[in-house]
């Protein structure tokens, strides 16, 4: 068996996680339940399956936020493999990505299913804190800890050192491009941001969109936000960021903004066609070459249905800006699993998640979408395309990991702070003193309570 190269052991991690689409936009919203279709109360599971494996025997249940069409049929694909081998049913319940993120406080407090698939590091920790998720410690010590590298561990590690979450697959977050239009065009991989803003001059005048952008849902634009903090400013003035710990108001985030404002920004799709658009809606213009670059994570490949233009698609890292910093730090979000406090069948769910945690389980997913990586270290990575051995790579080299902007800080301040703040400075890119200054102020009511 083909196994992950080691040096997925992760040198430094954000003290606050490792994390993509996850936006708790809507964490402190009112409204019950019943206004998301699917997510069902307690006393409920299993009565919204949209989906369920059928082996006739026990079953445990599934929240299930896997709903794009190329995820949920790999996690189906998983779960057959599961009931197969273990003779459990699994009732699936999903719920759109987004709005499972919405109404998640109020779906763990009201009864979760069993398992409910969520992200590591601090969002993982934020709910074990309250009490939200069941304790996993007696699987690892019993089942995982010699199939994943300690990074990992720690990433799956709550507040009070016990852990409470099961990776599934990770990926990284780069410029993604089509090897056949820089072939044909004769573009260079940029590496530093001067380099990176010419190639962008160069395809404007060849009548390409430089930069493919889309922000409808507030998440994608988050990323961007991230490259260029952690490689102008640093991975330590980034994790401190995250953590309240250093001041939104300062030059240091002002310059970020800049940054973006006068040497990233007029190459993307423009504002107010991309405040309304999801990044599927924007993918085309990537994929038919109307496009020259996209920055997002590897799941971008989700857009390519053909084999020959899948096997077109390409990455380079976030270009440098500050020499001292280089591409030292990527965000590479992990995603999983964790189980309610009081399942009601904790010996059932404990199966289902030690199957999401082997690599059977992940490589049965990764079958049908080849777009992230395991994270499972003894997973075959002998059938892994050119995408997935190149990002296992990339997440080997760098020295640093994060999570993803609305996974690595407080939830609150990342839903009802941080969307709105970035998108306000999107449509009004000169008012960065006063975005500045309210991000600010926000963020001391919420890091300082």
């Amino acid at each position: 068996m083909a196994r992950r190269p080691s040096p997925l052991y992760l040198p430094r991690t954000s003290g606050l996680s490792l994390s993509r689409r996850s936006v708790l936009r809507g964490l402190a919203i009112g409204g019950g339940l019943a206004a998301v279709p699917g997510l069902a109360a307690c006393g409920e599971r299993g009565e919204s399956s949209d989906d369920s494996s059928s082996g006739g025997g026990t079953t445990t249940s599934l929240g299930s936020n896997f709903s794009d069409e190329v995820p949920k049929a790999a996690l189906a694909a998983s779960i057959a493999a599961f009931t197969e081998s273990e003779g459990i049913d699994v009732d699936v319940n999903t719920v759109e990505h987004e709005q499972f993120q919405e109404q998640i406080t109020r779906y763990l407090g009201s009864g979760p299913d069993d398992v409910w698939s969520w992200f590591a590091g601090y969002r993982m920790r934020y709910f074990a804190a309250q009490g939200f998720a069941g304790d996993l410690t007696g699987l690892w010590s019993d089942t995982l800890d010699d199939q994943y590298t300690d990074a990992f561990k720690q990433a799956s590690t709550g507040d009070d050192g016990n852990q409470y979450f099961v990776p599934f697959y990770n990926y990284p977050w780069a410029v993604f491009y089509r090897k056949s239009l820089f072939e044909e065009k004769g573009y260079d991989i940029p590496t530093t941001l001067d380099d990176f803003e010419a190639l962008c001059k160069e395809m404007e005048s060849d009548g390409l969109q430089p930069l493919a952008f889309a922000d409808q849902e507030g998440w994608p634009a988050m990323g961007t936000f991230d490259a260029i903090n952690f490689r102008q400013n640093g991975y330590d003035f980034h994790v401190a960021l995250m953590a309240g710990e250093e001041s939104w108001d300062s030059d240091e985030v002002k310059g970020v903004f800049e940054t973006w404002r006068d040497r990233i920004m007029p190459y993307q799709t423009p504002v107010d066609e991309a405040l309304g658009l999801d990044w599927l809606d924007v993918a085309p213009e990537f994929v038919q070459k109307k496009a020259g670059m996209f920055y997002l994570g590897m799941f971008v490949g989700q857009a390519f249905t053909k084999e020959e233009d899948r096997e077109d698609l390409d990455f380079f890292p976030f270009p440098e800006i500050t020499p001292e910093y280089g591409q030292d730090t990527i965000d590479a979000p992990i995603d999983g699993f964790a189980m309610a406090a009081d399942p009601d069948d904790q010996e059932t769910a404990e199966k289902l998640l030690a199957w999401f945690g082997s690599a059977a389980g992940q490589e049965a997913y990764l079958a049908e979408d080849p777009n992230n990586v395991a994270a499972n270290s003894d997973a075959d990575t002998s059938n892994y395309n050119n995408l997935q051995k190149k990002a296992v790579e990339l997440i080997g080299s760098v020295d640093n990991i994060t999570q993803f902007l609305d996974r690595d800080t407080d939830p609150s301040f990342a839903s009802t702070v941080m969307i709105s703040s970035i998108q306000d400075f999107l449509k009004a890119p000169d008012d960065i003193d006063s975005i500045c200054a309210s991000i600010q102020e926000q963020a001391a009511a919420i890091f300082d309570s």
